[in-house]
Parts: structure tokens; C-alpha cells; sequence
């Protein structure tokens, strides 16, 4: 009896501090749910609709028609080329800029100090102001046109030519945020023993050696986490090839990304807020899938 008693004591006393608990939780979860959980839901429920919004709202069921219609949208085929070109070529760049600004900081050089300062300040730039900078450093006859001139190197016209108006994009993207992540990889630098390049060195290892098989194996899980977050967020461009093309994605779609195309299908075209549901959700599974596969190759990396 005395059992029965102590057990529903602690079932009580269990509930009890579990109401507190989500008593203080409510206000956060309500926020959460209202402000996140909720605007996914509806997002979903679009995707699976024709939506008209103007001249009275309407939903009209088409199942997974909005997702099919992927594939024979000539545009969204050309946004998905330039997402992945913009991936695949800034992910890894500004990586390794971040990883050799960070170990060149982390030398003891002299004056360190202000040059962590100087590099980090791009971060703090908002990225409208900063694109705006860049747009008239990149006019045909700025600051990047003089500089090329002087060294006798051809001039572009970086903004109105679509065989480099992504890679001016991808430029000052590269610039703007390899400062970030060379703070993470500083912060990560601090935590390998100086007993490890000491055993290099008496191995006869120099200073390139001791950074490529001490440094950079060190440093393999930052990387990953590095290599995650610049994969998650050079998918979702959007403020850069907005400004740059004036929301067109120009010239000739060649800065057109995913997340400006579902931007115009949005609120640029009437009658097709599904379909920009859809394209949302297809991005966010293929930024998903990514993600999967490089922590998938982190691990592997790491058994070795």
C-alpha cells in the first residue's frame, strides 16, 4: 500500500513539474508555432493548390502538379543551374580562404590584432549596403575596371554581361563572407596542442607541412560544420541577385537563383503563389539532401 501510495506520489509530483515546465515554455512554443511551425504548414497546403489571392482568395486542390510543373519550367531549370554553379564554386572558396586568413592570423605575426579587425569588417556590413558598393566598383568604368586596366588586363562589364554577372556575384560573396567563418576557424585554432606541431617539426616538417597533415586534420569537424552552414545559406541567395538585376534576374537570367525565382512567382505573378510553395519545398529538400551528403562524407573522412 505504502508502494501504491510513493508511486503515485512521484507520478504527481512528475506532472507537476512538467506543467511548470511547459507553463514557462508556452510563451516560446506560441511564438514558435504561430511564427514558424504555422507559416511552413500553410506553405505546404499551397503547394498542393492552384492559389488565386487577388479579386477574392480561392484554392483549387491539383495534388502534386505544382511539383511536376518543376520540371517543365525553363526558368526554374536555369535558377537551379545558377544555384548549384554559385554552390559549388563560393562553398569551397570561401572555405578555404577562411581556413588560410585564420591560420595566417592565428602565426603571431605582428599586428594581428588590427588585421582581425580589418578582415572582420566586411561582416559587419549590411549586405544591401554592401551590394550597392560593389555594383558601383563593378560599373564599366570603376574601381575594378581601373585596377585590371592598370595591370593591362581586360575590362567586363561585370553587371550588364551574362557570361560574369554571377561571378561578380560570387566575388563579393566570397569577400564578404570567408571573414565569418575565419572567426570560427580562429576559435577552433586555439584548441590544437602545440605539442602536435612541436612532434612535426622534430620530425623535420616545415611550416606548409605542419598546416597541411597538422593544421587542416585538426580541424576536419569545424570544416564540416563550416562547409553545412556556407551550403545552407549560398542556396538561399537572394538580396544580391535582386539588387544586382533590379529583381529581374538579368541579364538574360544569368543571376536568376531559386529564392529570387520564388520571389517573383510569389508576388510577381498572379495565380502561381502554389507553385512558388512548391519550388520553396523542392528547394529546401535539396538543401536537405546536401546537407545529408556532406555530413555523410564528414564521417567517413573522420574513420580515417
Amino acid at each position: 500500500m505504502q508502494n501504491i501510495m510513493k508511486k503515485r506520489k512521484n507520478v504527481s509530483r512528475k506532472l507537476r513539474e512538467s506543467g511548470q515546465a511547459y507553463f514557462f515554455l508556452a510563451p516560446m512554443l506560441f511564438t514558435l508555432g504561430l511564427f514558424m511551425l504555422a507559416p511552413i504548414v500553410y506553405a505546404l497546403f499551397l503547394s498542393f493548390h492552384k492559389v488565386q489571392l487577388l479579386g477574392g482568395t480561392s484554392y483549387d486542390f491539383i495534388g502534386i502538379q505544382n511539383f511536376l510543373n518543376v520540371f517543365d519550367d525553363h526558368r526554374a531549370l536555369i535558377a537551379l543551374r545558377n544555384t548549384f554553379k554559385y554552390v559549388i564554386i563560393v562553398v569551397p572558396l570561401q572555405t578555404a580562404l577562411a581556413l588560410v586568413l585564420a591560420a595566417t592570423l592565428n602565426a603571431g605575426l605582428k599586428g594581428q590584432g588590427f588585421f582581425r579587425i580589418v578582415y572582420f569588417l566586411p561582416t559587419l556590413t549590411s549586405s544591401a549596403v554592401l551590394t550597392l558598393i560593389f555594383m558601383w566598383m563593378y560599373n564599366q568604368n570603376g574601381l575594378v575596371n581601373h585596377v585590371l586596366s592598370i595591370f593591362g588586363l581586360p575590362t567586363y562589364n561585370w553587371i550588364g554581361d551574362p557570361q560574369v554577372a554571377l561571378t561578380a556575384i560570387m566575388i563579393m560573396n566570397i569577400w564578404s563572407t570567408a571573414p565569418f567563418f575565419m572567426t570560427i576557424y580562429l576559435a577552433a585554432l586555439q584548441d590544437i596542442p602545440d605539442s602536435l606541431y612541436e612532434a612535426a617539426g622534430l620530425d623535420g616538417a616545415n611550416v606548409f607541412q605542419k598546416f597541411w597533415h597538422v593544421t587542416v586534420p585538426s580541424l576536419r569537424p569545424v570544416t564540416s560544420f563550416v562547409v553545412i552552414i556556407g551550403i545552407i545559406g549560398t542556396f538561399q541567395l537572394f538580396d544580391q541577385s535582386y539588387i544586382f538585376s533590379g529583381g529581374s534576374g538579368g541579364p538574360d537570367n544569368s543571376t536568376l537563383t531559386v529564392v529570387l525565382l520564388i520571389y517573383q512567382y510569389a508576388f510577381r505573378t498572379m495565380g502561381t503563389m502554389g507553385y512558388a510553395a512548391a519550388l520553396a519545398f523542392s528547394l529546401a529538400v535539396f538543401i536537405l539532401a546536401a546537407t545529408l551528403i556532406q555530413r555523410k562524407l564528414s564521417k567517413e573522412e573522420s574513420l580515417y
